[in-house]
């Protein structure tokens, strides 16, 4: 800090000497001071400085970059260059994958400056609100997206930019072979848009500890990714949406491989060492696939997007990171809680009377699951509220007040544990008086802790409490604003159907809608096609199975060969849905018969299919 501050005395001198001058990183960026309150510096190796100067316009807000130094950024503009060239043939072609990208602008050797994005925050601050094990965790992203969107229409359309921007990010990185990604390089601005920074590491250049590469998964894609994009920790058709975007995006960019390999072959000569010879082109030669058609590459995608999903390794290097940026964290950082937008105190909120928990409710939204209405008396003569807090969020609230004070003050926190299958009421019920108890015992403990942040900021309103103040909202499900309601029994399946030189393509793409097993658990769904008539069962084929899901994805090809053009029209496909049992009969949870001839196969037909009890299919 102090070499920062004598830093900024040089720049201060420059602007009374000179008045004003434009950045570097942009001609229409005039400024005329720099402002050292709100210049820091950032905690990565090459300790970038965070600083704001003062616009010249004086109805402009204060302008922030950073500056780096220590950082080749050429290798970064060139990144931003292409991600900037993707996303303009996306836009061309009708997709807009809201994509954030930030100017950035080398300066001298080794040195330049970056844009700032504003109302944004890393994946790691977001993360470690629930914890150094943030990373191991599914709600810190939604949670947060909530907190900054309380509104539901806001969410939605939060979510909405998060499931386009998430996608832009997987397709952009993996093509690039963008490596060293942590979450300390991702980041989310309160309106959804996920998006990248620091491009230290491209064309497969990954980092290694000893012979391992730390970039184990093909692109970032973490499990509380998809619990904003499914609205919950179980797949819905919202995921459907996000694969489809993910490959439509790929094979849009595939049909430009000629553009980007020319472009990066221009720099080769450059000196830029992680692009220096055609092994680092070959590397996006491989990545984009040209010989592949685009059923094959969407199917190749859909794996990639399983395999980042299922990846420990990625969860591990950012709880691998969250300990390593712990002993930078100043100790004056007060813990604070992840749901609650900002801190409130005693003077701010009035002295708290007395609380009372009242009842529980069952919730849907954002997931199914019990909420606690506390009534809250403050001394002000008449005002009461009402808040709402699930008891995850009082669990929460109990963590951060052992960081804060010894046991010994605070009182025991109801155990989260359950022994057997207790029923979710009657589990909420006895919560709730044990619950009654630890927030009287709070509210009678020692000043130091019955009058701290952490508790006014918890029994605070927060925006939905307001909302649901003097209602008792109607239960909805978390996937009502997206999953338009089928009305058929069985669900649905998408197909992409096509013929061509004698060969029948039969795309399995998703289904939605499948009903659960008769003991309330998801069915293990796979799908089996056979073309009939077929007497010797010889037509049968499979897809690979999808585990405990009611909305599976699946892009694969089911290819029929030495199918005549007439014997087409004289056959039907049986397509079947069944639930894999281990030992037992699998279950047959829905099946479509089509008839070839009432699609016209000289061009690809792609539709959602009701799966029903042996009916004809509709697209």
């Amino acid at each position: 800090q102090g070499i920062l501050r004598e830093g900024l005395e040089d720049v201060k001198q420059f602007f009374k000497v000179n008045g004003s001058c434009r950045l570097p990183l942009s001609p229409s960026l005039l400024v005329k001071g720099i402002v050292p309150r709100d210049c820091s510096y950032f905690n990565s190796n090459a300790v970038p400085l965070k600083l704001s100067f003062q616009n010249v316009d004086p109805l402009g807000e204060n302008i922030r970059v950073i500056f780096k130094c220590g950082d080749d950024l050429r290798q970064d503009m060139l990144t931003l260059q292409m991600i900037r060239i993707m996303n303009k043939i996306w836009v061309q072609e009708g997709l807009d994958m809201r994509m954030v990208i930030f100017r950035c602008f080398s300066t001298g050797r080794g040195r330049g400056m970056v844009e700032m994005i504003p109302n944004a925050e890393t994946l790691r601050k977001i993360q470690v609100e629930h914890g150094v094990t943030g990373s191991f965790k599914d709600r810190p992203l939604a949670d947060w997206l909530q907190k900054h969107n309380p509104e539901e229409d806001e969410y939605e359309k939060a979510v909405e930019n998060f499931i386009y921007s998430c996608a832009g990010c997987c397709v952009a990185t993996y093509v690039l072979g963008i490596c060293d990604r942590h979450n300390d390089n991702i980041m989310l601005k309160t309106t959804g848009h996920m998006f990248h920074i620091d491009f230290g590491r491209f064309l497969g250049h990954a980092q290694m500890f000893g012979n391992i590469k730390r970039d184990r998964a093909p692109f970032v894609f973490t499990s509380d990714m998809a619990y904003v994009i499914n609205g919950g920790d179980k797949p819905s058709s919202r995921f459907h949406d996000f694969v489809d975007l993910c490959c439509q995006a790929y094979n849009l960019i595939r049909k430009h491989t000629h553009l980007f390999l020319n472009l990066l072959g221009l720099m080769l000569s450059c000196g830029i060492p992680e692009l220096s010879d055609l092994e680092d082109l070959k590397y996006v030669y491989d990545a984009l696939r040209p010989q592949d058609s685009d059923a094959d590459a969407t199917t190749y995608f859909t794996r990639l997007i399983e395999s980042s999903l299922g990846s420990v390794a990625t969860k591990l290097n950012f709880f691998i990171h969250n300990l390593a940026q712990m002993k930078f964290t100043g100790s004056d950082a007060r813990p604070t809680l992840s749901f609650a937008p900002r801190t409130h105190t005693i003077k701010t909120s009035g002295r708290i009377r007395d609380v009372f928990l009242c009842r529980h409710e069952r919730v849907f939204n954002p997931s199914k699951g019990y909420t606690y209405v506390v009534k809250v008396q403050r001394e002000s003569p008449g005002e009461v509220v009402f808040v709402q807090r699930t008891f995850e969020e009082f669990q929460e609230l109990h963590n951060k007040l052992r960081l804060l004070f010894p046991s010994s003050l605070l009182p025991s926190f109801p155990s989260r544990f359950v022994i057997g299958r207790s029923r979710g009421e009657a589990v909420a019920e006895r919560r709730k008086e044990e619950l009654n108890g630890y927030i009287w015992h709070l509210i009678h403990a020692t000043p130091e802790v019955a009058e701290c942040d952490l508790i006014y900021t918890f029994f605070h309103p927060l925006p939905r409490d307001e909302k649901a103040a003097g209602t008792n909202p109607t239960p909805k499900p978390a996937d009502a604003t997206w999953a338009r309601p089928l009305g058929k029994v069985g669900g649905e399946v998408k197909l992409s159907i096509s013929y061509k030189n004698n060969k029948l393509f039969i795309m399995v793409m998703h289904i939605r809608g499948l009903p659960p097993l008769q003991d309330g658990n998801d069915p293990d769904p796979y799908v089996k096609t056979y073309l009939l008539p077929d007497p010797q069962k010889t037509t049968k084929r499979k897809t690979k199975v999808a585990r405990k899901t009611c909305n599976p994805t699946y892009n694969e090809m089911l290819v029929y060969d030495g199918i005549p053009k007439g014997d087409l029209q004289q056959r039907e496909l049986r397509l079947s849905v069944l639930s894999e049992e281990g030992f037992w009969e699998n279950i047959l949870l829905g099946e479509v018969g089509i008839r070839l001839r009432d699609l016209d196969l000289a061009q690809e037909k792609m539709g959602w299919f009701a799966l029903g009890s042996r009916g004809h299919g509709t697209l």
